[in-house]
């Protein structure tokens, strides 16, 4: 089959790689139809992201058809059209059983063998995204093979279109336990640190769970014009305003909004000691965004956190944080739990997360949507990929 491999940092390739075979009675082989680039997926692009081995298969959005299924799968037949959560989930864990999919204890060693830590520790496992989670062939390929297919493939209706329900895939379901995170409700003010897919999908799920105001902060201006005119967000371009945080204070009388989300995560272009300790190895994460929402949330107030983040944080204002109040709530996506609920939304068309698709790609030209995704060119937002 095809599929797009890792070569190295900023180097993917599509190749003939071997068909995926089912490995367990719970798997299936999924035909992909739709796939797509996830912001996080640029992480791993720019070299970022620990234990990436060449030919390994990119990709944790996709769909497809049910080409074949194993013994014990009860869930799911041949033919059926489903979307794979990016999350793989026993189901039956400790965490699962609480509905925290993504804390699942029995899908990834990949973690707790490199750090010499227990399995545990290391979160569920992920499609297409190294081997410290489990190390997983991803769906950015004409094949894939899912375990744990009992448990969050959900089956779609022929009504809807695969750009309407991809996206509950990751985005949506990110954008949504965000926003869920931050306690947004009827008249909330929220501010957005981010405007890539999963701050567009956040500002998505604030304005349906009632946000009253919403301030997207990024610096890219056809993204913020796009929030504006899509989600009515106030935009704030941090290449002009050099604290946006000062300026949501201004807007709400020296308050601050109710709740902060960071959709930017580890990559934040952070201070120049910051960037210093970066190339020495010695820094995980920038604590820019952070420290903004830190300072742009009121006393008492919430912080989300979907971006990724790694390692160890420089310059993280705790004591500003406790004098505050606030509530930190954050974590990979337990997305089978939002799913079905936001597929009822998609189907009753009060969700309509496809809008941000910019470009539509043949997965042979994948290599390009990578580049273009990345530079953010030709106004890019999203890129979707068909095998």
């Amino acid at each position: 089959m095809k599929a797009l491999t890792y070569q190295g940092a900023r180097n993917v390739k599509v190749e003939n790689v071997p068909d995926p075979v089912l490995l367990q009675t719970d798997d299936i082989v999924l035909r992909v139809t739709a796939t797509a680039i996830c912001g996080s997926d640029l992480h791993i692009y720019r070299g970022k992201i620990p234990d990436m081995r060449d030919g390994d298969i990119l990709g944790h959005e996709f769909m497809g058809v049910v080409e074949d299924a194993g013994s014990g799968v009860t869930a799911l037949k041949k033919g059926d059209r489903v979307v794979i959560p990016f999350v793989i989930a026993c189901g039956q864990c400790f965490y699962c059983t609480k509905s925290l999919f993504a804390a699942c204890e029995t899908t990834n060693d990949g973690r707790g063998a490199i750090l010499n830590k227990k399995v545990a520790t290391s979160g569920a496992g992920l499609f297409g995204y190294s081997h410290l989670y489990g190390g997983y062939p991803g769906g950015q390929a004409e094949y894939v093979r899912v375990p744990k297919a009992n448990v969050g493939p959900i089956r779609v209706p022929d009504a809807l279109s695969d750009e309407e329900v991809l996206f509950l895939s990751d985005i949506l379901p990110t954008g949504y336990q965000a926003a869920v995170n931050a306690q947004i409700g009827p008249g909330s003010s929220v501010a957005i640190f981010g405007a890539g897919p999963v701050g567009l999908m956040s500002a998505l799920s604030a304005r349906y769970l009632g946000a009253e105001k919403i301030f997207m902060v990024d610096h890219h201006p056809y993204r913020l014009a796009f929030a504006a005119s899509t989600y009515g967000v106030i935009p704030i371009n941090f290449d002009r305003d050099e604290d946006p945080a000062e300026t949501i204070l201004q807007a709400t009388r020296n308050h601050g909004v109710d709740a902060c989300i960071d959709a930017v995560g580890f990559e934040a272009k952070g201070s120049a000691i910051e960037t210093t300790l970066a190339a020495l190895k010695l820094e995980g994460s920038s604590g820019k965004a952070l420290r903004q929402c830190i300072a742009a949330t009121r006393r008492g107030g919430v912080v989300s956190v979907p971006g990724v983040y790694a390692g160890f944080i420089h310059g993280f204002l705790f004591g500003d944080a406790f004098e505050k109040g606030l509530t930190f709530k954050m974590g990979q996506t337990h997305a089978q739990r939002f799913m079905p609920e936001l597929l009822e939304l998609i189907g009753e068309g009060r969700m309509n997360p496809e809008v941000i698709i910019s470009h539509r790609l043949p997965l042979a030209d994948a290599p390009r949507g990578y580049e273009i995704f990345n530079a953010k060119q030709e106004d890019c937002r999203k890129v979707v990929l068909t095998p």
